[in-house]
């Protein structure tokens, strides 16, 4: 195709945004607000994969040490537990220190006074794992360890965190699907509607022998337009609500029980960006394209 066609057809496209332009301002409203929520659910989705993620992080596996072996022998165990595979950090506590934890946790308690930690407590691991749904595994090969002599692992815990992200990422691709196809369903309705309007020019540009693409093309320009404006505005209409509602939510949340990561953080904004493209092109490109193809045959 001559580039001067190709302009010709670009231009065709853009104009047919204004000859509806009622519909194509509401195919960019319904776009919006449904990239919107599309959006604000992908930002909850993220930010709670993240907190689920720095809770798993302090899911740790407790493996306790044989009484019998000496300090020394004691922290060279921790060598070999690194070894495992999902071992992400294997921090070797002192019995000394544990007895201290413990009863600062107990509030400094006298009855605990004058108790020898060699007689009631002992060395101990804290693991920390790189992946908790394989907990049950390693704790076995834990206890597998020559020194190790027992292993305390909160399974159900891992097991619940894993549930969350499983349901968090099965109603996620829902909820995005079904907004794609509402968009999708009003952009190729805005198309119809010019395809209606032109179906006569359409019938004589094909009896003179031009290409289905010729006539194509200028209505894919037309959705792809609109799904492009459509995920811009919702884009940065979801940059200023996001910051805005973290703003608030750090002024209410005192005990800072809710960690979200900042908009402009490169992963969160690279996926984002990813998300409202990559919905503006679905939506008006596909949504043009299957709207066009029983018009085609004339």
């Amino acid at each position: 195709m001559k580039l001067t066609n190709l302009g010709y057809l670009i231009k065709e496209g853009i104009r047919g945004i204004f000859l509806h332009g009622f519909m194509s301002l509401a195919a960019v409203v319904v776009t919006v607000a449904c990239l919107l929520i599309v959006g604000s659910f992908s930002c909850l989705v993220y930010n709670v994969n993240v907190m689920v993620e720095d809770l798993n992080k302090t899911n740790e596996v407790l493996a306790f040490v044989d009484d019998s072996l000496t300090d020394a022998e004691a922290r060279s165990i921790g060598t070999v537990i690194n070894q495992i595979p999902n071992v992400h950090k294997a921090e070797f506590v002192h019995r000394d220190k544990a007895w201290e934890s413990f009863v600062e946790d107990h509030g400094n308690d006298p009855a605990f006074d004058g108790v020898d930690p060699k007689t009631t407590i002992r060395h101990r691991f804290v693991v920390t794992l790189e992946d908790n749904e394989l907990m049950k595994e390693t704790a076995a090969q834990l206890e597998s360890i020559t020194g190790i002599d027992k292993v305390n692992a909160a399974y159900e815990i891992a097991r619940g965190f894993s549930t969350i992200k499983n349901v968090l990422h099965i109603a996620s691709v829902a909820v995005i699907g079904v907004l794609l196809v509402v968009s999708l369903l009003i952009i190729s309705n805005t198309v119809k509607l010019a395809m209606y309007d032109r179906k006569d020019e359409i019938a004589i540009m094909k009896m003179v022998g031009a290409t289905n693409g010729f006539i194509r093309l200028p209505f894919v320009v037309e959705g792809f337009v609109l799904g492009m404006v459509g995920a811009m505005i919702a884009f940065f209409l979801e940059w200023a609500m996001y910051n805005a509602l973290v703003e608030k939510l750090t002024v209410v949340d005192t005990l800072h029980l809710f960690s979200f990561v900042p908009f402009t953080q490169p992963e969160l904004m690279q996926t984002m960006v990813a998300t409202f493209v990559a919905a503006g092109l679905f939506v008006g490109v596909v949504g043009s394209w299957t709207s066009i193809r029983k018009f085609m045959d004339v």
